[in-house]
């Protein structure tokens, strides 16, 4: 039976949404407490009870934080010609998914209220 955990952290950036017209609120520079939220499926281990051991799922998502923590996503390359949470999501993907066998749903949250889910199985 596949099992999924996840582990949930939150970074802080800027970004500013050069794509957008002049007169949007985003299209200014601001910043956000992004909340991510990573998912992990697998098979429970026998021997050792659970799906992938959440410290190492922690220490693959700090070395990808470490890249956009108090940053401007604007300055990120890929991301800098239009850092939205959408592309946010991908990005994320891609500097995990190599490290991290299972990986199957981040969520990101830029607000209380509004956020993306990107299904990665």
């Amino acid at each position: 039976m596949t099992t999924r955990i996840f582990v949930q952290d939150s970074f802080d950036a800027a970004h500013w949404l050069p794509k957008v017209p002049a007169d949007h609120k985003c299209h200014r520079l601001h910043g956000h407490t992004y909340h991510v939220r990573l998912e992990i499926a697998g098979e429970v281990d026998s021997a050792t009870g659970w799906v992938i051991d959440y410290a190492e799922v922690k220490a693959k998502w700090e070395a990808v934080k470490a890249l956009l923590d108090h940053q401007s996503l604007n300055d990120l390359p890929v991301l800098g010609e239009n850092p939205t949470c959408e592309r946010l999501a991908s990005w994320i993907l891609w500097r995990l998914k190599p490290d991290l066998a299972g990986l199957a749903r981040i969520e990101i949250r830029e607000t209380e209220h509004c956020g993306v889910v990107l299904d990665c199985l």
